[in-house]
């Protein structure tokens, strides 16, 4: 198998503004992966989600997030220091990664017809 054949499952981000940690050490580069079946289902079966279903975004990104500067993890009570222009980026690189498997769209050139890949850029990379 190439290297090209591979699945990533794991994609690096950088936070716009990022998490802030009790030692006023600001953490921005992370890594995400891709959600599973099993991801939403505890993430249903969490309380907090049943009380209020809007946590279930703090949730679910707190079990994607696999590293955010020397942070090995972070708990949904340490993104709700997250400001909202943070968790908007979290939210769309989520979307991005699990609905459309990386970070890359197909492009054609309008002119001579090339098909080519263009790297999504979101706001803070």
């Amino acid at each position: 198998m190439s290297r090209k054949d591979t699945l990533c499952t794991e994609f690096s981000f950088i936070l716009p503004q990022g998490l802030i940690d009790n030692q006023q050490r600001s953490h921005r580069n992370g890594l995400m992966r891709l959600a599973t079946a099993k991801d939403e289902i505890l993430v249903q079966q969490e309380r907090k989600v049943r009380e209020n279903p809007a946590y279930g975004t703090l949730v679910m990104l707190s079990r994607v997030i696999s590293r955010l500067g020397s942070l090995n993890s972070v708990s949904p009570e340490q993104l709700e220091g997250l400001v909202l222009r943070d968790i908007s980026y979290l939210r769309e690189f989520y979307n991005r990664i699990n609905q459309q498997g990386n970070s890359f769209i197909p492009a054609q050139c309008p002119h001579c017809e090339t098909e080519f890949q263009v790297r999504l850029e979101l706001v803070g990379e």
